[in-house]
């Protein structure tokens, strides 16, 4: 594609979007409400495995989804992603036992697993390199916006008309999702029929080396996200409030805000320097978060956690395909994926297994968890001294 190009919001970039938001609405309206519907199947001790199983199966599909896209096509495998959405929402309500429930968040996993694998990588197809930063903000822009919509609407229909509803309407989402999916063009030039081949993963199949830096700072970041998911829906209940999406409301709120122009400013500044402020607000997010014990500061934390958010996530998503090779974006992608999905599933098992509905341990394990975005801070420095040190030999 031309540098030329005065304009990224193709036809195909907007469809894009658009699918992103219906899917990341689709599995983000259940979050809120899962703790509670557990402890009603008579599983409250399990809250951690909520987010740490669809993690695990996420982070374990990303080889897969990633060797997929590099061969069979970036549509089918964002296809695939949306249609285990699709399932497990008709599902959620038939397999109504503890078990039941938590091998579907085991399934539902796969859906993460794919599709933003595939769509990164189809981002990278359709925008020039120097607008990567800002592609992905946006599109990432659209990604938070289904994640603050998805939350409060989800509440909204257990509130009015109950939990199988809202699982019922998160299928039909998905569903949307895989219309406009199936209507775009594929952009992978040399795509392979599907073949078992395909599904044999070896060892350099599964993580990038190239992208490594930005695998450990996605791991890092994303712990605090795992216990927010897991802890923030009892933490807010416990605050006075009857709507546990308001935090992921609020967070998501600002987060867009960010992003409209956080992307724009790794593409002109240098994504290192975006991505140590991010971390920095991030760790500032949690200490405010930690000490807030009314409804107001909880709202306060979570608006300068979207802040931080916003700014991390297009920057680390660019400074992810800047280090990889082109003809291994899918597989790159899959590698930063893999490092969120255990930073998320780690922070939600760890904090989940600390917590055991003991509710004034949350603010003590948000605290700790300042530490984890400390060593980060201190590795991304590290990595940019001997950056430097490299070039100038």
């Amino acid at each position: 594609m031309s540098h030329n190009q005065k304009s990224i919001y193709t036809l195909q970039f907007i469809l894009l979007c658009m699918s992103s938001l219906l899917f990341s609405s689709s599995f983000n309206m259940m979050i809120p409400e899962l703790p509670n519907y557990l402890s009603s199947l008579g599983g409250a001790e399990y809250k951690g495995l909520i987010i740490s199983l669809f993690t695990l199966t996420a982070a374990i599909s990303r080889p897969f989804s990633g060797k997929l896209t590099d061969k069979w096509g970036r549509v089918p495998v964002m296809a695939v992603g949306s249609s285990v959405c699709v399932i497990c929402g008709f599902l959620y309500p038939v397999l109504g036992s503890v078990s039941g429930f938590l091998l579907l968040r085991l399934v539902h996993g796969f859906s993460t697993g794919f599709k933003p694998t595939a769509t990164s990588a189809y981002v990278a197809d359709i925008i020039p390199q120097h607008r990567w930063g800002e592609a992905l903000g946006m599109h990432g822009l659209c990604f938070s916006i289904g994640g603050a919509l998805g939350p409060a609407l989800g509440s909204m229909i257990v509130n009015l008309y109950g939990i199988n509803v809202m699982f019922y309407c998160s299928s039909f989402l998905a569903f949307l999702s895989i219309v406009i999916v199936m209507n775009m063009k594929e952009t992978l030039a040399a795509k392979e029929k599907l073949s078992r081949s395909m599904f044999v993963i070896g060892r350099k199949d599964i993580i990038d080396k190239n992208v490594f830096p930005a695998g450990i700072i996605t791991f890092l970041s994303y712990t605090a996200f795992g216990l927010i998911l897991t802890l923030i829906p009892d933490w807010s209940e416990h605050l006075g409030t009857n709507n546990k999406g308001l935090f992921f409301t609020a967070f998501t709120v600002t987060s867009v805000l960010v992003r409209f122009g956080a992307g724009k400013v790794s593409d002109r500044h240098g994504r290192t320097s975006v991505i140590l402020a991010g971390l920095i607000i991030t760790a500032f997010a949690l200490f405010v978060i930690s000490l807030g014990r009314d409804i107001e500061m909880l709202l306060i934390g979570a608006g300068i956690y979207g802040v931080g958010t916003g700014i991390l996530s297009p920057a680390v998503s660019a400074w992810t395909i800047d280090l990889s090779n082109p003809e291994h974006r899918g597989k790159a992608v899959a590698t930063m994926y893999i490092s969120m999905e255990l930073g998320i599933g780690l922070g939600a098992l760890l904090g989940g297994s600390y917590y055991k509905d003991q509710i004034m341990r949350i603010p003590q394990i948000i605290q700790i968890d300042i530490v984890v975005l400390v060593l980060g801070i201190a590795y991304l420095l590290y990595w940019r001294k001997r950056k430097k040190a490299e070039n100038n030999l």
